[in-house]
């Protein structure tokens, strides 16, 4: 799939049959009107997340990567939350039912935790979230996963374990995985980051064991 609508981009591979999608959502900013470039870092960051989702899952899955249009959140505009319904809307148009986990970073993060409860979504993998206070209420039966490294200086990792304490009190499946060490940029332990994200993905889609 290769789309694009007002500057917003959705590239990755559809399998036929597919039997989920996963939607990555890079990061950005608490504000910014630059437009976003697919050679940017924070989209380019997604690309071994996709690659190695792709590599535990085969041709089973599609595996889709979103540009946002603008680099930030921009307060009420909440501008990359447009940007990411618009993809789900073309995931739906394409692929009527499939199940969708969400994989975000950042800013990315945010956005999928605030986009928990739509239809079709049934989990989401929130990394070095930037937590804030619209945290959507997934369905039920929706699984979470926060990541967050424990040296982050952009994102607060203590808003993330406060998270997943107030949603697994609340009945949420959540996983919490804390990276000791870990930066904002996922780059120390790279392989844990990836393959914890892409165990979860192929557990929720194809109903493997996250180690296998």
């Amino acid at each position: 799939m290769n789309e694009q609508h007002d500057g917003a981009g959705l590239r990755g591979r559809v399998p036929d049959s597919p039997r989920g999608v996963v939607l990555l959502l890079h990061g950005g900013a608490e504000s910014g009107r630059q437009r976003v470039a697919w050679w940017g870092l924070a989209p380019l960051r997604m690309v071994p997340f996709a690659m190695a989702i792709g590599s535990r899952t085969g041709h089973a899955v599609a595996v889709l990567r979103l540009k946002n249009r603008v680099r930030g959140w921009n307060g009420a505009r909440r501008d990359p939350v447009h940007d990411a319904r618009w993809a789900l809307d073309r995931i739906r148009a394409t692929l009527p039912g499939a199940p969708v986990v969400l994989v975000g970073h950042s800013m990315g993060g945010r956005v999928a935790l605030h986009l928990a409860a739509e239809p079709d979504v049934v989990g989401v993998a929130a990394l070095a979230p930037w937590v804030a206070g619209d945290v959507g209420r997934p369905r039920p039966g929706t699984a979470l996963l926060l990541v967050h490294g424990t040296r982050d200086r952009i994102t607060d990792p203590r808003r993330t374990a406060a998270l997943a304490d107030r949603l697994a009190a609340s009945g949420v499946d959540v996983r919490h995985v804390s990276v000791d060490g870990g930066d904002h940029a996922m780059l120390r332990d790279a392989p844990l980051w990836q393959e914890t994200v892409a165990g979860f993905v192929s557990e929720l889609l194809l109903g493997r064991d996250r180690t296998s």
